[in-house]
C-alpha cells in the first residue's frame, strides 16, 4: 500500500510538472524599434501621447491599466475578448471600464495599430 501511494504522489507530482511547462509559454519579443516601419514609428509616437501613462508596452504587468506586451498575439485581451483590430477600435476609441475613450483621426488609429502589431 505504501508503494501506491508513492506512485500515486509520483504520477501526480509529473503531470503537475509538465502541465506547468506546457502551460507557462513565453510571450513572442516585441519588435525592435530599429525595425519599425514609419506607420509604426508615428503610431510608437502616438502610444507615448495617449497611452503610455496606463499601459506599458512590453510588459503583461498593469500599471493603470493592463500591460500590452504581445496583445496582438495573444488568445484573449484581459476582457476575454479576442484581440482583433476591431475589438482594440472599439476599445480605443469607446473606453472600456477605466479606460477612457480616445479621440483618434483615421490615419492615426491606423498607425496606432500598426504599432501595437510590434508589442
Amino acid at each position: 500500500m505504501h508503494i501506491r501511494t508513492l506512485a500515486a504522489v509520483l504520477a501526480v507530482c509529473c503531470g503537475a510538472a509538465v502541465f506547468a511547462a506546457l502551460g507557462c509559454k513565453s510571450l513572442p519579443p516585441s519588435k525592435p524599434a530599429s525595425e519599425w516601419t514609419p506607420q509604426e514609428a508615428r503610431g510608437a509616437a502616438i502610444y507615448q501621447v495617449h497611452c503610455a501613462r496606463c499601459h506599458r508596452p512590453t510588459s503583461t504587468q498593469g500599471l493603470n491599466g493592463p500591460g500590452l506586451q504581445a496583445i496582438t498575439k495573444i488568445k484573449a485581451m484581459p476582457s476575454g475578448a479576442p484581440p482583433t483590430d476591431e475589438r482594440l477600435t472599439n476599445v480605443i476609441l469607446h473606453g472600456r471600464n477605466m479606460m477612457p475613450a480616445t479621440s483618434l483621426s483615421d490615419e492615426q488609429l491606423q498607425d496606432l495599430l500598426a504599432y501595437l502589431h510590434t508589442l
